[in-house]
């Protein structure tokens, strides 16, 4: 029995001696995984100075928020940009005309400012031989309370067709 008690021995310790081999190939195997996956965890982490992943979403998340926060405060800036450039009177037109058809040429004027409600001020200037007037009618929604002559109402329909 005494050699039966030796053969289990060797198979015991050639059993063993296999089970450490392949556990060694194991242990090198998951070092190279460990290894490449440090390599990308710090990819992930980058320079952010915070060692755990938990830390690191946080940072991320309160980031997002911030940008958020800001993005709807330039959304809300950019409507009022928005209502206040469309009230400005930046649409002009000049429509040259001859006043007196006996003397002269074109050079009596209108001049249309609007803003795209059509709300601003029409600028006539009547051109004669000895004087010149000047005239200034508020408008409306393309409308004014004073008489619009045709060449008023052409200025200010060219300064509307234009955006």
């Amino acid at each position: 029995m005494d050699a039966w008690n030796d053969e289990v021995v060797i198979a015991i310790a050639a059993g063993s001696g296999f089970l450490i081999l392949v556990l060694f190939i194991w242990l090198t195997v998951v070092t190279s995984k460990l290894s490449k996956l440090k390599v990308a965890h710090n990819k992930l982490i980058g320079d952010t100075g915070v060692g755990n992943m938990e830390e690191i979403m946080r940072v991320l998340h309160d980031r997002l928020n911030s940008i958020d926060h800001i993005q709807s405060n330039q959304g809300t800036r950019m409507e009022q940009h928005e209502k206040r450039l469309s009230s400005l009177k930046g649409r002009v037109s000049v429509h040259r005309f001859n006043a007196f058809s006996d003397s002269g040429s074109d050079l009596s004027f209108s001049v249309a400012f609007v803003n795209e409600e059509q709300d601003g001020v029409v600028i006539t200037g009547i051109h004669g031989r000895e004087q010149t007037f000047l005239y200034a009618k508020p408008i409306d929604k393309g409308q004014s309370a004073y008489m619009l002559s045709p060449e008023e109402k052409i200025a200010i329909n060219q300064a509307s067709q234009k955006g």
